[in-house]
């Protein structure tokens, strides 16, 4: 089994040092972008899973609650929680319309028009925070996207090097193709490489994303029911 993992080594230091200069960059490129879609893959992982953890703890907590203000106003502080988030925006909307002018007591209900602009407030709580969960996830795509086509252009390029080298040598024959192509291959082997894991990562990702937006909606949803049932005034 050494034996055979050195073998390999060898093999591919045998086919680097065959590959064209721009075969060589192009290779780079592609370990940069591998780097920086693992690195995205693995902060987004967390992110959402501690997300995930917290949400479904404020969730706890905010229905055991009989006022619907009742969390926001002992001022928890909640790093990290997409929920808490939207209810923070909310619940500080809501509790702008409540105060009475210059005065720290709160009105017992709020008009219809008062209520639309917390239900706004509330929608674009939910877009801020659909959109952070989102960011760096287009890093995944062009890895995704860019990854096969820069490893297919260092694939072609290093085959028409390798056939101009052959045309001036004046013999094509396998000893003297074969390198050339071999090192040709590997940017689209790197590039492989590099586009796969992206692509079940980007999914996955995706797939967590789609279902946290939906549960930020659900809860603006629920939120903005509740608010309207204790505070809305009824004429």
């Amino acid at each position: 089994m050494p034996g055979a993992l050195m073998a390999a080594q060898l093999e591919l230091l045998s086919i680097w040092s065959w590959a064209t200069t721009e075969a060589k960059i192009i290779i780079i490129l592609l370990i940069v972008f591998s780097i920086a879609a693992w690195s995205v893959m693995a902060a987004k992982a967390m992110q959402m899973r501690r997300a995930k953890k917290l949400n479904a703890c404020f969730l706890t907590e905010y229905h055991k609650q009989s006022n619907v203000l009742a969390v926001y106003d002992r001022q928890v502080a909640v790093e990290g929680c997409p929920l808490y988030s939207v209810y923070l925006e909310g619940c500080k909307a809501l509790d702008e319309r409540l105060r009475q002018p210059n005065s720290q007591e709160r009105k017992t209900h709020i008009s219809l028009k008062a209520m639309e602009h917390v239900k706004r407030t509330l929608e674009g709580a939910v877009a801020s925070q659909s959109l952070q969960l989102e960011s760096g996830l287009i890093t995944l795509a062009l890895a995704v996207s860019g990854s096969p086509f820069l490893g297919l252009l260092g694939t072609v390029w290093g085959v028409m090097s390798t056939f101009s080298h052959v045309a001036l040598k004046g013999e094509a024959t396998l000893a003297t193709m074969a390198p050339g192509v071999s090192a040709a291959l590997i940017t689209t082997v790197a590039g492989l490489l590099v586009a796969i894991p992206s692509m079940f990562g980007y999914n996955y990702l995706v797939h967590n994303l789609r279902a946290m937006t939906v549960q930020l909606d659900n809860f603006a949803q629920d939120l903005a029911s509740r608010m309207e049932a204790e505070y809305l005034e009824e004429k």
